[in-house]
């Protein structure tokens, strides 16, 4: 029997190619290997977005976004996590088992503080109660799904050891394994995409591709990357170019080989190189352009897929809440 692993995905922000290759593709490798599940975390973006037809179109596109990348939802679990209402009620339960000093210690909770406090202003200014205790809706996210592993970046791994403290403090409470324990598979290898300005890329650096866009503005957008004052003439060396490294993303064996021989005997700019690197992006983002444009344009398709993943997902959820209530003495 396959080991669980639960993927949460939050629908703020156009996708990119940093989000493709730093967190899809190593999330959808889990289906190979785990029983993988998949959620929208929707609640949780209530914190950050505000109008509602903002937060329609994310969940949308973000859901269109994953299944065009290569998610199946006939082989894994892919819900909304506002479809199931048992995560609420195990929310308000852990919420019992939860210590107001373990929020303290909460790293989203700690620098809003501090931002506050480096203005000189009140250190709870616009801080609402669903950024201080977001940490208990997703212990409620992870445990409710019996989720072995949670595939998380090292600065993530707090999400998943609160939600250990939690069901640590039900199970021994109640003398017994009430609430299954979960672990965090710290995802090591995690592909660093340059962005247009070299830097990593980052929607704080403004510097993104996005994932789905338009062919025209793809090429316009790789055609403004940054790059030094080499001449044409001059031999250059691939791996300190981003384009170069951007482009190993993308290109088979035998491209890399050849386009980094090139770069190295000199002949080649880097308005050459950078239509190279469109070639072969292009290549690989077209069928999904397409796909995404597909699922974008029957919202309703996009919804019955969720639907289905719901209904898979909700017997899993309330057998969890039936054992906490059990145990508890309200079944």
């Amino acid at each position: 029997m396959k080991k669980i692993s639960l993927t949460g995905i939050k629908p703020t922000g156009t996708l990119h190619i940093g989000n493709y290759f730093g967190a899809i593709k190593p999330a959808l490798e889990l289906a190979k290997e785990y029983d993988a599940r998949y959620f929208i975390a929707d609640y949780h973006a209530l914190n950050t977005v505000k109008d509602p037809e903002e937060l329609r179109a994310n969940i949308r596109e973000v859901a269109a976004g994953w299944l065009a990348a290569g998610l199946d939802p006939e082989q894994v679990i892919f819900y909304r996590q506002s479809s199931i209402p048992e995560t609420f009620e195990l929310t308000t339960q852990l919420m019992a088992f939860t210590a107001k000093g373990l929020m303290n210690r909460a790293h989203a909770y700690k620098t809003a503080v501090q931002e506050n406090i480096e203005k000189n202003g009140d250190p709870d200014a616009g801080i609402n109660m669903g950024l201080f205790t977001y940490p208990v809706l997703m212990a409620a996210d992870i445990i409710l799904f019996d989720s072995d592993v949670v595939p998380v970046g090292k600065d993530q791994v707090q999400h998943v050891e609160m939600a250990q403290d939690i069901a640590q403090a039900v199970n021994a409470n109640y003398k017994g394994q009430v609430l299954k324990v979960p672990q965090a598979a710290v995802v090591e290898s995690v592909a660093v995409v340059p962005g247009l300005d070299g830097r990593k890329m980052s929607k704080s650096y403004n510097n993104t591709i996005p994932l789905f866009a338009p062919e025209k503005t793809l090429r316009k957008l790789i055609m403004r990357m940054v790059t030094n004052s080499q001449t044409v003439e001059e031999p250059k060396e691939p791996g300190t170019s981003q384009i170069y490294l951007l482009y190993k993303l993308f290109a088979n064996e035998g491209e890399q080989s050849a386009l980094a021989a090139r770069y190295r005997a000199g002949g080649m700019g880097w308005g050459e190189a950078k239509e190279e690197l469109f070639r072969v992006v292009n290549r690989e983002l077209s069928p999904m352009r397409e796909r995404f444009q597909s699922l974008l344009a029957e919202p309703a398709g996009l919804d019955r897929i969720l639907g289905r993943g719901a209904e898979k997902a909700r017997p899993i959820a309330a057998a969890t809440v039936r054992r906490f209530r059990k145990a508890a003495g309200i079944d």
